[in-house]
């Protein structure tokens, strides 16, 4: 037997994760064909702002998310080339150049289009696939890159398409009162999003000619609460639920759907075959990990490139790979927030509850209940190369967990879309060492027990 078949083996993926596969592509292709339809495409970044769009009957493409699409399958490499003959470096924030490359394309592509020239871009490739936007939107909290992207965009399209900017605070947390989700402070930001908001939607009436339409807003805040909803009843099944019945990896697998997919009854069932799933296998005792000995949390924006290679990695090892920042203090997570009737203030919170645009005592509270809800035992810092905002306070959450808890970390370089900065062999003798040392851990509890 080879190592891939030994390894897929010890592991049962959720079979109703990758039924959503097709959720995702028929997205990406309405996307590429909008031109033909003649329907109007904005481009953003950032918050997940996608219902206004869908209420004003546009199509939309997230920047970061074709970025990792692009990773993920091997395909991003002309873009990324394209970025850097246009004169970005290799240490930004890889989905950022990845998608500044499609903008150079896409406007290579808009301007041959329009002088008669044809097949000076192959239009097999992924990249250069990606329509020319009508407008952008710019809604990126906790990241000074992200802050800036659709202003270096714009530029790339010389000025000349239009442009919005929402302002999202960055969440300290050093008051007195301050809290996740309490205090002044969040308070004040909350009302300073939400006034943006409401001129967020006098934007899109300028740059669609109609009247925004309310109803549709609540109907998809509607759907996006329910499917949050059954998403995170799902994740609350793996707390200290031993084998787990779904890894990091399957979660991995849903956030393009909680994120920037249109809301849809088809996105509420969805999330209710996971939901269900996940219950089933927590009534059998299905495993996720057939042997699992480890469970681990994982901190760090996915590596794209390498999502099968981390997830056949830890399950050799043992390893379920439970949680981590990225997915479960992220995408609709707190869904109580969102009043149907009236969304848009709880709205304004989730674009401000960006897992990079808390301060370190936030994620520090965040971070261990996580870890003492979900059994960890220990913590896998992914060193992103290229996004200083997530991995900055890694060392802080990795001291605090194990001043507080006692759980062991270690890191190891990767980025989220540029796959020459992954280095496995560090993760490999990195890992080992964090194993031995649980499994020292172990061994002496059961001696003091003794």
């Amino acid at each position: 037997m080879s190592i891939e078949n030994a390894v897929a083996n010890k592991t049962t993926r959720l079979a109703s994760t990758d039924a959503g596969r097709g959720m995702i592509s028929a997205y990406w292709e309405n996307i590429f064909t909008a031109r033909e339809r003649g329907s109007q495409v904005v481009w953003y970044n950032g918050s997940a702002v996608n219902p206004f769009f869908q209420a004003a009957g546009l199509e939309w493409a997230h920047g970061e998310a074709f970025s990792a699409r692009l990773a993920a399958q091997k395909l991003e490499k002309p873009a990324q080339l394209a970025g850097k003959e246009y004169g970005y470096v290799d240490e930004l924030c890889s989905y950022a150049r990845t998608h500044l490359g499609c903008a150079v394309l896409a406007k290579n592509a808009q301007e041959q289009a329009q002088s008669g020239v044809v097949g000076l871009i192959d239009q097999k490739e992924l990249a250069s696939r990606l329509p020319a936007p009508d407008f952008f939107v710019n809604a990126y909290a906790g990241c000074s890159t992200g802050q800036q992207w659709d202003e270096i965009t714009y530029r790339v399209f010389g000025k000349e398409v239009p442009i919005f900017n929402v302002s999202l605070p960055f969440l300290w947390g050093n008051k007195p009162d301050a809290g996740y989700l309490r205090g002044q402070e969040w308070e004040d930001a909350s009302d300073y999003v939400s006034a943006q908001l409401y001129k967020l939607v006098e934007f899109i009436e300028s740059m669609t000619g109609r009247p925004f339409d309310w109803d549709a807003l609540r109907q998809n805040m509607t759907y996006i609460k329910r499917a949050s909803e059954l998403r995170r009843e799902a994740m609350a099944m793996c707390k200290a639920v031993a084998p787990t019945p779904a890894t990091y990896w399957d979660w991995i697998a849903t956030i393009a759907h909680i994120n920037f997919l249109p809301a849809s009854q088809a996105l509420v069932d969805y999330f209710t075959a996971v939901r269900d799933e996940i219950a089933m296998r927590v009534d059998q005792r299905i495993p996720a990990i057939k042997s699992e000995r480890y469970r681990l949390y994982f901190d760090g924006i996915m590596n794209w490139n390498k999502v099968g290679v981390l997830a056949r990695k830890f399950a050799e090892h043992d390893v379920a790979v439970v949680c981590g920042r990225y997915t479960h203090n992220a995408f609709w997570q707190e869904p109580h927030l969102i009043n149907t009737d009236d969304p848009i203030r709880g709205m304004a919170q989730h674009y401000l509850l960006c897992p990079s645009n808390h301060g370190v005592q936030t994620l520090k509270y965040l971070t261990n209940r996580d870890c003492v809800d979900y059994g960890i035992d220990g913590i896998v810092f992914h060193s992103t190369r290229t996004c200083r905002a997530f991995s900055s306070p890694q060392r802080l959450l990795a001291k605090s967990a194990h001043e507080v808890l006692g759980i062991p970390s270690m890191f190891f370089e990767g980025d989220i879309a540029d796959e020459s900065f992954y280095k496995g062999e560090l993760l490999e003798s990195r890992l080992e060492a964090m194993l031995e040392s649980i499994d020292v851990r172990r061994a002496r509890g059961q001696l003091a027990i003794a």
